[in-house]
């Protein structure tokens, strides 16, 4: 079983930055991928971004593209996600989600909530304008 726990989400004004963290414990796999979906009330579950373990490859959705970055603390075996430059359509839940196995790389797939065995419980991102 893995446990993921997201932190660092808030409330920000637009044009501000923030940095989520998904810290992961348990049986993780030596080489399990990263995902970060979001979700809005009343909207479905929103690919956001995603990371190979050794970040070879990352995708990101192309409403976040240019303004969010992911990444990993080794050291923490913590993931992270960078956000700038926020607008008011960036307010939702975030997750993090990790693959029981090494992430595949076809787009279609990483981008399917679907693809990611573990869930962490969200974080609250809200962005006023």
């Amino acid at each position: 079983q893995v446990h993921l726990v997201e932190s660092g989400g808030g409330l920000v004004q637009a044009g501000d930055s923030l940095r989520l963290s998904c810290a992961a414990s348990g049986r993780t796999s030596s080489n399990y991928g990263l995902g970060w979906f979001r979700q809005a009330p009343g909207q479905e579950r929103e690919f956001v971004a995603a990371r190979t373990y050794y970040g070879a490859r990352t995708f990101y959705g192309d409403s976040v593209r240019g303004r969010f970055t992911v990444s990993r603390d080794n050291v923490k075996n913590t993931n992270i996600l960078q956000m700038i430059n926020l607008k008011p359509e960036d307010t939702a839940v975030y997750y993090c989600a990790a693959t029981e196995g090494p992430l595949p790389t076809s787009l279609s797939i990483v981008t399917t909530p679907g693809t990611y065995t573990y869930w962490g419980q969200g974080t609250q991102v809200t962005v006023s304008s």
